[in-house]
C-alpha cells in the first residue's frame, strides 16, 4: 500500500480520504476536489537508434536515467504551488518543434508483439511513482502514443501491449495512478490500429484496462475532442484543450458534462496559455499545462524555469489559494526563448510569456529594427502555428529583438534581448 490513494467521488478527486487541496489552511473551495496537472510526458524517455541527437540544451550527453532523477527532483517545486499530478508516457511524447518525424523515434518499452516490457523503463517508472507516491503527488501513466504505434505490429499486439503495461502496474502495487489508454486515441499514425483509433475500441481497451489494473482509467482524444461512448466507459473525462480557444475549451466541457455522467473533467494536455484556467477553474475542470519547449523537447528542463513555466505555477497557485511570492509588476512579462541553451541547429522558438495574458491586445516582434510578426492570440509566439505550436527562427549572434506589447489598457510595455 502506498502513502498516496487515489479515489473518485463523482467529479471530484479524493486522496487519502480528502478532496485534493482541501487541506491546504486559507484555500478556495472551488478547487477543492481538481486535480492540477502537468504534461511530463518524457519523464522516462529514452531513443536507443539515436540518443547522440539529444546531447543539446547544454548537456553533452542524453542520459535516460539522468533525465528522470531530474524529473524526480524538481517534484517538490511544483508540488509547493498546487501540481498534484503529472501525465507520463510509455512511449512519451513528440519533440515536435526540433523532430518532425516523430517515427524515426524509438522510444518504446513493448516488444513488437506487445508482450515485453524492457527493465529499463520499468525501473525508471517505479522510481518515478515512488518519489510521486512520497511527495502526494498522482501520476497518470499514459500507456500508447500515436507517434509510436507502427512498432506495435498489428491489434493483437496493441492488446498485448495494454495487458503487459497494465501488469507492470498492478505488479507495482501502487495506488497513485491513473491511467490514460491512448494519447489522443483519434490522431496520427493510430489510424493504422483501429483497436485504438476507433471510439469502440477505444472504449474496450479502456474497460480492459480498469479489469487488468483496478485503477481509475482514461483516453484522451484530440484537442477539443470528447467521445461520450469512450468516456461511458471511463472513470475520469480526459479532453485536451490544444488548438482550442477559450470558448472552444469551455465548449469542449460543457458537452461533456451535459451527458450527466458524475466524473471529474480533466484537462491533461492543453499549452503554455495560462489564461485558460480562467476558464477551468470556474467550470469545475482540471487543468494540465503543456509547454512543447521546456518540457517535451529532451532534455526537458524540469524545474519551474523563468517565464513560462513560472508564470503558470504562480496562477496554479493563485487560483487554488496558495500564497506564492508576489511577481514584481516589470517582470510579469518575458521574452521567451533567447535562454542561453534555447537554440537548436541556429533556430530559436520566440515568445513573448506574460502572467496575465488577458490583458494583452497584441504583440509586434521587431528583429535589428524592423517589424517581423504580429501575434494577436495567447500564447503570443513568433510564426504562431496554435495555442500549443510555432514555427522556429534563424538567425545570428548579435540579432536584437523586441516584443512591443500593446496592452488592452492602451499601455505599451516593450521588452528586448538578444540573440
Amino acid at each position: 500500500m502506498g502513502a498516496t490513494r487515489v479515489d473518485v467521488s463523482g467529479e471530484s478527486f479524493v486522496v487519502n480520504g480528502k478532496l485534493t487541496y482541501s487541506d491546504i489552511p486559507g484555500s478556495h473551495g472551488r478547487a477543492h476536489g481538481l486535480l492540477m496537472n502537468a504534461r511530463f510526458i518524457q519523464g522516462i524517455f529514452d531513443d536507443r537508434a539515436h540518443r547522440e541527437r539529444f546531447a543539446r540544451f547544454g548537456m553533452e550527453t542524453y542520459d535516460p536515467e539522468a533525465n528522470t532523477d531530474a524529473l524526480i527532483a524538481a517534484l517538490p517545486q511544483w508540488y509547493e504551488h498546487g501540481l498534484r499530478a503529472f501525465t507520463v508516457g510509455l512511449q512519451g511524447g513528440g519533440p515536435c518543434f526540433t523532430i518532425r518525424d516523430l517515427c524515426s523515434i524509438d522510444n518504446n518499452p513493448f516488444g513488437e508483439d506487445g508482450r515485453s516490457f524492457d527493465p529499463s523503463y520499468e525501473g525508471r517508472l517505479d522510481r518515478l511513482i515512488q518519489a510521486a507516491d512520497r511527495l502526494g503527488m498522482l501520476v497518470i501513466v499514459s500507456y500508447l502514443y500515436q507517434g509510436q504505434a507502427l512498432r506495435l505490429r498489428d491489434g493483437r499486439a496493441v492488446r498485448n501491449a495494454i495487458d503487459t503495461a497494465s501488469a507492470v502496474l498492478r505488479n507495482g502495487g501502487y495506488t497513485n495512478v491513473i491511467v490514460e489508454v491512448a494519447n489522443e486515441h483519434t490522431v496520427g499514425r493510430f489510424a493504422n490500429h483501429p483497436l485504438v483509433s476507433t471510439k469502440e475500441g477505444a472504449a474496450y481497451l479502456v474497460d480492459r484496462t480498469r479489469e487488468k489494473t483496478e485503477m481509475p482509467v482514461g483516453c484522451s482524444g484530440g484537442g477539443g475532442e470528447a467521445s461520450r461512448e469512450v468516456n461511458e466507459a471511463a472513470d475520469i473525462i480526459l479532453i485536451h484543450g490544444n488548438g482550442c480557444t477559450r470558448q472552444q475549451l469551455y465548449n469542449t466541457i460543457k458537452k461533456a458534462r451535459a451527458w450527466g455522467m458524475d466524473k471529474p473533467i480533466v484537462c491533461n494536455e492543453d499549452s503554455q496559455c495560462v489564461g485558460q484556467l480562467a476558464v477551468t477553474y470556474p467550470n469545475y475542470a482540471s487543468w494540465g499545462y503543456y509547454n512543447n519547449m521546456t518540457k517535451q523537447e529532451p532534455p526537458a528542463e524540469w524545474g519551474i524555469t523563468r517565464g513560462e513555466d513560472q508564470f503558470f505555477a504562480y496562477r496554479m497557485a493563485e487560483g487554488i489559494g496558495i500564497a506564492a511570492a508576489a511577481i514584481p509588476a516589470d517582470q510579469q512579462y518575458f521574452l521567451q526563448g533567447f535562454e542561453p541553451a534555447m537554440e537548436v541547429d541556429g533556430k530559436r522558438w520566440i515568445r513573448l510569456a506574460s502572467l496575465y495574458p488577458e490583458t494583452i491586445d497584441f504583440v509586434e516582434f521587431v528583429r535589428n529594427g524592423s517589424l517581423y510578426d504580429i501575434a494577436y492570440d495567447e500564447p503570443f509566439s513568433v510564426n504562431f502555428l496554435g495555442n500549443w505550436m510555432q514555427d522556429s527562427v534563424s538567425g545570428e549572434p548579435g540579432d536584437r529583438w523586441e516584443a512591443k506589447v500593446h496592452l488592452r489598457s492602451g499601455e505599451q510595455i516593450t521588452k528586448t534581448a538578444v540573440w
